[in-house]
């Protein structure tokens, strides 16, 4: 932790990239492995654009469900020293920012200010008719899903027709809405990945936070900053595929090993 803490010090453009490890501290659940069951389903059953043109309010029953679950979650300590961090280095005129694969928003609770979620988020809908993208916060997302959602395997399907699914408030256009997230099968959107691609090539320090590594992109992103000579801090569970081309490694949960971490180093000037 010593010799990280030096590297820490120096860095100027900190590139932090997060997975659902962070937020399994927050309670938050990932639909992944076993036990990963939403009714009868795993989310890679239910998250595919073919599951939503199959059926629309199954789907969104889904997405209501997490949207719903996310709303009593609270950012954890990981979330919090992440954006103190941020805080703390942007008066010393260094940078951070949050490369995230989750879409649950809490960096964004705890004040994350330089965010890129590269999977999108929970709290955005996307228009499938005129592609109108915009946040929303509300709960029910419309007056059909109060209620539903309910993740038990004896639920029956809502069955809500298309016309009562969230819908399109842009002027006349009344579209059926999906969730703003990319799902199996989808790629990631060409601008994020154009300014992750950016953050990466500038930045000198680079931290691995909760995410195996095994998964595209930080499978990709992590090894590239590590290949050009850069400093990257692994923070996970356990070693993960990726372990031995990074220079750090810090086992256990993110809330316990990345405070202490990212705390402020005696050589700071604090203005």
């Amino acid at each position: 932790m010593a010799d990280f803490r030096e590297v820490f010090a120096k860095a100027k453009h900190i590139a932090i990239i997060t997975g659902a490890g962070v937020s399994a501290e927050s309670g938050v659940p990932t639909f992944r492995g076993a036990g990963g069951f939403w009714r009868k389903w795993q989310a890679q059953e239910l998250a595919t654009p073919e599951a939503f043109a199959r059926n629309p309010s199954r789907v969104w029953e889904f997405y209501h469900y997490r949207r719903e679950v996310m709303l009593s979650k609270h950012p954890n300590p990981a979330h919090i020293a992440i954006a103190e961090c941020e805080r703390r280095l942007s008066k010393q005129g260094r940078s951070v920012v949050v490369i995230t694969q989750n879409i649950d928003e809490l960096h964004r609770k705890a004040g994350t200010k330089h965010l890129l979620e590269i999977h999108g988020s929970l709290f955005k809908t996307r228009c499938t008719n005129c592609g109108n993208v915009a946040a929303n916060y509300k709960s029910p997302i419309c007056p059909a899903l109060a209620g539903r959602g309910a993740p038990d395997p004896e639920t029956e399907d809502a069955a809500i027709p298309v016309e009562d699914l969230p819908q399109c408030e842009e002027d006349g256009c009344n579209g059926l809405l999906r969730p703003h997230v990319v799902w199996f099968g989808e790629t990631l959107d060409p601008d994020i990945l154009t300014e992750v691609e950016k953050e990466l090539e500038i930045c000198d320090l680079c931290l691995v936070v909760g995410t195996s590594s095994v998964v595209y992109p930080a499978a990709m992103f992590a090894p590239q900053v590590s290949a050009r000579g850069v400093p990257v801090a692994e923070f996970n569970m356990e070693a993960t595929p990726a372990t031995n081309r990074f220079r750090f490694h810090f086992p256990g949960p993110c809330g316990t090993t990345l405070p202490p971490a990212l705390a402020r180093h005696q050589t700071e000037i604090i203005s």
